[in-house]
């Protein structure tokens, strides 16, 4: 949407507050004001345009944010020592407004490495795949050292070698939800189609054993799949030798896959938002949403995350299930995580972190229903736990953390051969062997850091973009990107540090 006017913006007709298009001082009086303002407000916040008293909702994009916590009159700013949660009731309302989009005749395509088990990578590297953290630094001294003796040289189809390496594997129950859901995440890494082979590096001793990773199964349809253990190997010198043997012969093989016409519904983008403001919902978002459903409108596929950032508005998504169980599924899981912040000593409330709060975030709600923004208005089609194989067509549900490193881990487990993420604050990362295309929420931020910066959508405010314009940009940068051209965080080396897997349960 295009701002209503050049200084601030009423999301819905029924919303008690505006937000700040720029930065006011004491005294300015912005449009639709009737007085001065009695302090300054930062852009991306909230100024109340009607008196609220204490304990009355306040309203944006239509939909309860909080309540007051004191009185506030017309032009105050509207933040955290003002508004807090409210306790509500959800009508979620399960499978009511489902109905499909449109579907779109014009088949797009783009370029892609095409794998045995019908599925499409945008990336065609080689992973050195860990089971443990014990087996993590030995990972890295054999990408080193492959990287020292020009190993892929020769390989002009191979795009590098990605050592896969984290803090888990150990110290944990072999047969509790943690297990699982790190067996599932570790399975669905090493079948990723962005991989052209997995080279699977263990300690030997671990919970996680290789030998129940492969378990008499074929991993990989196209067979590109080495393994080993430290203790077995000899030690940290030999495996490092063998690994280098092992990478060199799964190089010959990941060479002769080179890109060719795929259509765009091999695509399967996972969505993100980090470092999120007051823009978020404006603009990056809603525009994002757009693109998720031209590409769920070309027969792709497209994973919304993030439980506790969509806590209090998980109701417009349960209404656009595709069926009641899907609805249900996802309640449920809103559920687990109450139980899980109460056993814990949490609250979800406390999601809006120290940067979304100063970029005018104030509650869970206000940031889930930006958040939601992301998912278009497809109906919902699936809802799966975390790194769980996607199977549908579609808009689907990933469960996962709001920590973002993490959410993405299960989103590329799951299948994601495309990451998106949008970003108020300026987040910066990388999540090889995926590409993440980078969107800016305002123009200031992307202006300050367009070197980490895809896409500036803080243009729908201060040039009057349309969201559908930014969306359909969105949709053909999918294209490009999955056809090989390098997004920001690839060409700055980002990847290395970002696997991220979901520790559920006991350090033991």
């Amino acid at each position: 949407m295009s701002p209503s006017n050049p200084e601030t913006i009423r999301l819905h007709d029924t919303d008690n507050i505006v937000i700040a298009l720029k930065d006011f001082a004491a005294g300015d009086q912005p449009v639709p004001l009737e007085a001065p303002l009695k302090s300054g407000i930062m852009r991306g916040h909230k100024i109340a345009i009607a008196a609220i008293a204490p304990g009355q909702n306040v309203i944006r994009y239509g939909q309860i944010i909080g309540q007051a916590t004191t009185a506030i009159a017309p032009g105050d700013h509207v933040h955290v020592h003002n508004l807090g949660m409210s306790d509500q009731t959800l009508d979620h309302a399960y499978a009511s407004a489902n109905a499909p989009l449109p579907p779109i005749s014009d088949e797009r395509s783009f370029m892609g490495y095409h794998r045995e088990d019908g599925r499409v990578g945008t990336r065609n590297y080689l992973g050195i795949l860990t089971t443990v953290n014990c087996s993590g630094s030995v990972a890295r001294f054999i990408a080193e050292a492959a990287e020292r003796s020009g190993l892929l040289d020769p390989f002009d189809n191979v795009d590098g070698i990605v050592p896969i390496v984290h803090g888990s594997g150990c110290g944990m129950s072999a047969s509790d939800e943690g297990y699982d859901t790190l067996f599932r995440t570790l399975s669905g890494y090493a079948q990723h189609p962005n991989f052209a082979g997995v080279l699977l590096v263990g300690l030997g001793c671990e919970v996680m054993q290789i030998a129940d990773l492969v378990g008499g199964r074929k991993i990989r349809s196209d067979g590109n799949l080495r393994y080993m253990t430290i203790q077995q190997s000899g030690g940290t010198k030999r495996t490092i030798d063998m690994g280098l043997s092992q990478l060199g012969e799964m190089a010959i093989i990941a060479n002769q896959s080179v890109r060719a016409p795929a259509p765009v519904s091999a695509l399967t983008v996972g969505m993100q938002c980090g470092g999120s403001d007051g823009y978020s919902g404006i603009t990056a978002n809603p525009a994002l949403g757009h693109a998720s459903d031209l590409l769920v409108r070309h027969g792709g596929t497209t994973i919304l995350s993030e439980t506790p950032e969509i806590y209090g508005a998980e109701h417009l998504l349960t209404r656009r299930a595709a069926s009641p169980e899907i609805a249900r599924q996802l309640v449920e899981r809103i559920g687990w995580w109450e139980d899980l912040c109460a056993r814990t000593g949490g609250e979800m409330n406390n999601n809006p972190s120290p940067g979304n709060k100063r970029g005018g975030l104030t509650t869970i709600l206000e940031k889930s229903l930006g958040a939601v923004a992301k998912g278009g208005t497809a109906p919902l089609s699936g809802f799966y736990k975390f790194a769980e194989p996607i199977n549908r067509k579609g808009f689907v549900y990933m469960d996962s953390p709001g920590y973002d490193p993490c959410s993405v881990t299960g989103q590329i487990a799951s299948g994601a051969n495309l990451i998106v993420f949008t970003t108020g604050r300026g987040s910066v990362s990388g999540y090889k062997p995926t590409p993440c295309i980078k969107l800016a929420t305002n123009s200031e931020m992307y202006l300050r850091m367009a070197d980490d910066m895809d896409m500036n959508c803080g243009d729908i405010v201060s040039e009057g973009v349309l969201v559908e314009d930014k969306g359909a940009q969105i949709f053909e940068t999918f294209i490009r990107i999955a056809s090989g051209e390098k997004t920001r965080s690839e060409e700055l080396g980002f990847g290395g540090a970002e696997f991220v897997p979901w520790q559920i349960g006991a350090v033991m």
